[in-house]
């Protein structure tokens, strides 16, 4: 029970800020969206290092291996993971007329959903293997642990399904549609998270590298996408607030819980 609630906890996050087409008027102003996604990237490095690195280090250290060996091999095959994703799926970032990935034939609006689908990947493997790590008993990540990168996750899936969804209702489509949108946009990571759960109760040594393939993953996304498009143009003090207060909520909810 406490799996499923887990696993749940980010999407419900995800799909309440994409329900927001239904009771926002107009596009979402500039500075409210660099404030977003600075808190977006905020949590998502906060949640990396006392969620993922740090337990991850602390596992490989009480098995006896060298401790920073498994932060370092997990998180660079993390980044090497997303960069290979980002090379071939197509897709169209925030404010970007530019698609990146393989070229394609697909429409801006599902673009712009599949550049969220895919940095929700690393976020429902975050959430998937801190759950596989408090059901496997182990003093390093505590059920109240692992619960708080849940809420932290599904307060900056938030913002994020409001993100995406409010401009697709500015391009034309119905609100009803853009909601669709971003409800979908969020399944990946339930998915993600399952994925993850099964893998690592095949594999229980490996993990300390999944908790830092997750991290790696997730500061792919944040260095990438999210505080790129928080600093791009005017007022990005805005965005630099915003990942302040992401960065120390998340801390906060991490060191405080868990």
């Amino acid at each position: 029970m406490k799996i499923a609630v887990g696993v749940a906890i980010p999407f419900i996050g995800t799909t309440l800020g994409a329900a927001m087409v239904f009771f926002m008027k107009g596009e979402m102003s500039a500075r409210l969206q660099k404030l977003l996604l600075g808190f977006a990237s905020g949590v998502m490095i906060a949640a990396s290092v006392w969620s993922l690195l740090i337990p991850a280090i602390d596992m490989a250290e009480s098995a006896g291996t060298a401790a920073w060996l498994p932060a370092l091999v997990g998180f660079l095959a993390g980044i090497g993971f997303l960069l290979l994703l980002d090379t071939i799926i197509p897709h169209l970032h925030l404010n970007s007329d530019s698609p990146e990935g393989r070229p394609s034939g697909l429409g801006k609006s599902l673009m712009l959903v599949l550049a969220v689908t895919l940095h929700n990947i690393p976020e429902g493997m975050a959430v998937g293997v801190v759950l596989a790590g408090m059901r496997s008993g182990g003093a390093v990540i505590t059920t109240a642990g692992a619960f708080a990168l849940a809420v932290g996750i599904a307060i900056q899936n938030f913002p994020e399904g409001a993100i995406i969804s409010m401009p697709l209702v500015g391009s034309g489509l119905s609100r009803g549609k853009a909601f669709c949108y971003g409800f979908l946009s969020g399944v990946v990571e339930p998915v993600g998270a399952i994925v993850t759960i099964l893998l690592t109760a095949l594999v229980t040594p490996i993990l300390p590298y999944i908790l830092a393939f997750a991290a790696g993953a997730m500061i792919y996304v944040v260095v990438e996408e999210l505080i790129p498009e928080a600093q791009a143009g005017e007022h990005s003090n805005i965005g630099t607030i915003g990942v302040a207060l992401g960065f120390a909520l998340m801390m906060v909810l991490d060191v405080a819980l868990g």
